[in-house]
């Protein structure tokens, strides 16, 4: 029996990402957490409409097959189907289990366009087979083994109520099957980030506790010459299958420079490497953050456009009138045979969606993971928890299409409060700030006592414990969307036409900064300057 639609499903939730390999994941181990919970993120970054999606917990029959599609929806083959599968809310399933990715091209000429499985294939079949970091890093690796792996380098974060890991794959190229890997485990007590630029270095041999890999993972970088082994120099993964280069340093290292420098303020590390400075040293894989991290925390985090830093998007005659972080596409430009790039920060414009995942091990499963979910740009989005037992998800994030604007998509609703707020940017900040903050601190306060009540359930009816989940995780995703519709209709009530109403509703004339129409005045001093008029003219005038 050949069972269809899970990742036909599932691949509308990354679909037309094709060309968008700009994600961020930082990763927290339980030791390194202010509540003992793991912790991993993802930014998906790419102009695309997302769909959130459930997938329920299903039994299949001995020979059940699962029809693989690729992006575009077109069948690529099939794979055999396990016995059971476990349900999964996003990217997290319910056995608390959360895996994230960024993708790094590396060595593109590794891809096989005729694998069978891509990135998000394995991240969803893991979800659904296994219960922990190290079970899905073997679901990930025997299935690309079995049926071919069809992408570009990647990084993958997997962490389960007690582990953390990063793990980082490639191909083999066209016409062979499989991938080299390493995949190793977060210390106890530190953090890590990797933001499309493959990040693992050199890796114990013989540590299987915290290190797996594959076993041709040296042997075939010496047979496609990338590696030798008499060269003098040790092996590092991410030198060999990711070389680096002043644009992958530019594009990736930055944004983990800029987690690592606010979890870890005191390494004082320095901007060198992701500048492109010759000989500079490349930042560790993990860090130990001067603090235990709370969720709060990594939500602040992931709102990042290097604020306060020499790269401060924020500042200077790029961010406009109104100190708009944001830079159009294309990121790279020429003027005068000179090649530039805008900087590439955590927060960007075109994120799809993004999540932060949060394990932990001394609540049971149907309390203790939840899915801290937001669409569009992570410094305007509003993170609302979806418990990872829940059975249904919010109607306002599982519709809408990119072709088509619509209320009832939360997605275009975020979409629509950011680009307006372009406008006049510093203003219309505060404004969404503060909304944003009376949300989340709403849903983050209200969480011990939420989870208080769905322990005492659980105790005598789980079934009604999850429906209670279900309803809060729902209801607080559509508040959500309520509040920020109310949010854009206040937005341009308030803002309309350039001017800035008061609390009484009367439009003010607040015009632009001083220091940017000194720029503009030094630009053109001739266009904008008018004449004086002496005393003597004006007197004149008033006798004739």
């Amino acid at each position: 029996m050949l069972k269809t639609g899970i990742l036909t499903i599932m691949a509308a939730f990354f679909l037309t990402s094709l060309d968008a390999i700009g994600c961020t994941s930082l990763l927290v181990t339980a030791g390194a957490s202010a509540d003992g919970s793991t912790m991993i993120t993802y930014t998906c970054d790419g102009e695309f409409h997302p769909h959130l999606e459930y997938l329920p917990a299903q039994k299949h029959a001995v020979g059940d097959s699962l029809e693989i599609l690729d992006w575009h929806g077109t069948k690529k083959g099939k794979i055999l189907q396990v016995r059971h599968t476990y349900a999964v809310v996003g990217m997290m399933n319910d056995h608390q289990l959360a895996i994230s990715e960024t993708t790094f091209d590396g060595r593109p000429e590794l891809e096989n366009k005729e694998g069978m499985l891509n990135y998000f294939d394995l991240i969803v079949l893991a979800l659904q087979r296994a219960k922990t970091a190290r079970e899905a890093i073997m679901v990930m690796t025997h299935l690309a083994d079995e049926y071919g792996y069809g992408a570009t380098g990647e990084t993958f974060s997997i962490a389960d109520t007690k582990e953390v890991w990063i793990m980082e794959l490639i191909g083999l190229g066209p016409g062979r099957k499989g991938a080299v890997w390493v995949a190793l485990r977060i210390p106890e007590g530190y953090v890590a980030a990797h933001a499309n630029k493959a990040r693992i270095g050199e890796f114990p041999l013989n540590n299987p506790d915290n290190c797996l890999y594959s076993d041709k993972v040296i042997s075939f970088a010496v047979e496609m010459g990338y590696f030798n082994r008499d060269g003098g120099k040790p092996f590092r993964f991410c030198d060999v299958y990711c070389p680096p280069t002043p644009k992958n340093q530019r594009y990736a290292e930055t944004r983990v420079w800029s987690l690592f420098r606010r979890a870890a303020p005191s390494l004082n590390l320095s901007s060198d490497y992701h500048r492109g400075v010759p000989g500079a040293e490349p930042y560790p894989l993990w860090v130990k953050p001067d603090r235990r991290i709370s969720l709060a925390d990594v939500i602040s985090l992931m709102r990042d456009h290097y604020e306060g830093t020499a790269y401060d998007m924020t500042q200077g005659i790029d961010a406009g009138s109104y100190n708009s972080p944001y830079r159009w596409r294309p990121m790279h430009w020429i003027v005068d045979s000179i090649e530039y790039a805008w900087e590439r920060p955590i927060s960007t414009q075109q994120t799809a969606f993004s999540f932060i995942s949060q394990s932990r091990g001394k609540l049971p499963d149907e309390v203790g993971g939840v899915f801290w979910y937001g669409v569009d740009d992570t410094y305007t989005t509003c993170y609302f928890p979806l418990y990872c037992s829940i059975t249904r998800i919010p109607h306002s994030y599982s519709v809408g299409e990119l072709k088509k604007f619509s209320w009832e998509s939360a997605w275009w609703v975020f979409n629509f409060v950011a680009n307006f707020a372009n406008l006049k940017y510093s203003y219309m900040i505060k404004d969404i700030q503060a909304v944003q903050t009376d949300l989340e601190s709403d849903f983050l306060q209200l969480q011990p006592l939420v989870e208080k009540t769905a322990l005492q359930l659980l105790d005598s009816d789980r079934a009604l414990a999850i429906r209670y989940l279900t309803d809060y995780s729902v209801n607080g995703g559509e508040r959500v969307t309520k509040a920020w519709t109310n949010l854009g209709e206040e937005l341009i009530r308030k803002y309309n036409d350039g001017y800035v109403q008061d609390s009484t509703g009367r439009p003010k004339e607040k015009g632009y900064p001083e220091e940017w129409l000194k720029t503009v005045v030094k630009q053109r001093p001739e266009q904008f300057r008018l004449p004086r008029i002496s005393p003597d003219s004006v007197e004149s005038r008033l006798i004739d």
